[in-house]
């Protein structure tokens, strides 16, 4: 008789955006007049600049004669894209990274998700709270989280890290030994980023222990401080724990298109085992490659003409997010994040709850934001707003929630 993973019966409920889409077409549906602002999914709405265009229509134009025809790309990613990510992103930073220590793929999402599954089932893991939920789901679906505990709305085998205003939404070192810490930063929802300082620390304290670091590095290019690397290997030590994750959708705009890479250092080794060469088989049994027409839109990107345009869209959102902040600070609200981020963490006021300050703004304003609580019991009386919209929209919901 059939069995089914009943890993997948441990989940909580729906997955946190699909629980907004619901509440929000409801709304909608409820409410055909209004004009809702969504301010909640972090997707972008730019369109894709034009020398990124150019790339995709001179690939499609390929994709059309004999002679440049390409059919199944390679697995682990064509290398002129694998080339231009080390040239830029890290050996521009010096950072010592090779071209075949880059996997392309289809995003840091897909990524974030799959890496788990080089490790055994009963790795200890340790993630952030609040926390960008695809960490902890996907260790849930694999077998390692245990039950899930209703009164602490936590997992029972999982050890959670607290971020709290407290501390500067930054984790503190895990009282147990762990064989995985999952680390974003800048940090998704919060907003936060880590010095190189503070960095390091989880570097040297995951070669002290034998853990090895997720490090999902996708809002990298808001970074405005230079006290805040961009990469965890301009920390000593990193290559010989760390795996890091990277997304074209944020910076790029290529939510649509796709586009994302991982790096593992061939110096990462587990049990005598490379970790890099445990994820090449699984990338190549499971993953056919990111489209041509696409891996060529990503290698525009690193163009003198790309990197301006990519640097003016990152501009554009960050211009949101100053005005978001500026905006709900003028109304009174405790606000964190919008610096080294597009994404504002803030206090609900009085003593809503996450998802009542959600009902509130959805109700009285049409405004969409992210309930805190769905990243974590942390983030019980916090809410997210995201600075992906356009100027118009962001000022226009800033607006309304300043006159509720």
């Amino acid at each position: 008789m059939l069995k089914i993973n009943e890993n997948y019966q441990k989940l909580q409920g729906s997955y946190l955006f699909s629980t907004i889409a619901k509440k929000v077409a409801k709304y909608q549906a409820d409410n055909a007049s209004a004009k809702i602002i969504r301010l909640g999914i972090g997707d972008v709405t730019r369109p894709l600049t034009p020398t990124i265009i150019r790339a995709l229509h001179s690939a499609v134009d390929e994709m059309a004669d004999e002679k440049t025809f390409r059919g199944y790309a390679p697995d682990l990613g064509y290398d002129f894209l694998r080339k231009a990510i080390c040239d830029n992103d890290y050996r521009a930073r010096g950072c010592d990274i090779e071209d075949d220590e880059i996997f392309v793929s289809d995003g840091a999402k897909p990524d974030s998700g799959n890496i788990q599954e080089i490790f055994s089932a009963d790795s200890k893991v340790a993630v952030c709270d609040p926390v960008y939920p695809v960490y902890v789901d996907s260790n849930v679906m694999a077998g390692r989280a245990g039950d899930f505990d209703e009164a602490t709305g936590r997992y029972t085998n999982l050890v959670y890290l607290p971020c709290s205003g407290e501390n500067g939404f930054r984790p503190e070192m895990p009282r147990e030994d762990v064989d995985i810490i999952y680390l974003c930063f800048p940090n998704n929802p919060t907003g936060a980023a880590l010095t190189k300082d503070e960095l390091q620390q989880w570097v040297d304290y995951a070669n002290s222990k034998g853990s090895v670091i997720i490090f999902d590095a996708a809002y990298e290019a808001y970074i405005s401080n230079e006290s805040v690397p961009h990469s965890i290997y301009e920390c000593s030590g990193a290559k010989e724990c760390a795996i890091e994750l990277h997304s074209f959708s944020k910076n790029a705009g290529f939510t649509g298109l796709r586009l994302g890479y991982a790096v593992v250092p061939k110096d990462l080794k587990r049990q005598g085992v490379s970790l890099h060469s445990m994820w090449a088989r699984r990338h190549g049994t499971k993953y056919n490659g990111a489209p041509y027409i696409v891996q060529r839109a990503g290698e525009a990107v690193y163009s003198p003409e790309g990197k301006r345009e990519i640097q003016g869209l990152v501009d554009y959102y960050m211009e949101n997010a100053k005005y978001i902040m500026s905006g709900l600070k003028e109304a009174g609200y405790t606000v964190y994040g919008g610096v080294d981020s597009p994404y504002i963490w803030l206090a609900t006021p009085g003593k809503m709850s996450s998802w009542e300050f959600f009902d509130h703004l959805l109700t009285k304003a049409s405004v969409v934001g992210t309930p805190g609580v769905g990243f974590g019991s942390c983030g019980e009386g916090y809410f997210r707003l995201t600075a992906f919209g356009s100027h118009e929209s962001t000022r226009e919901a800033v607006d309304r929630i300043k006159n509720l």
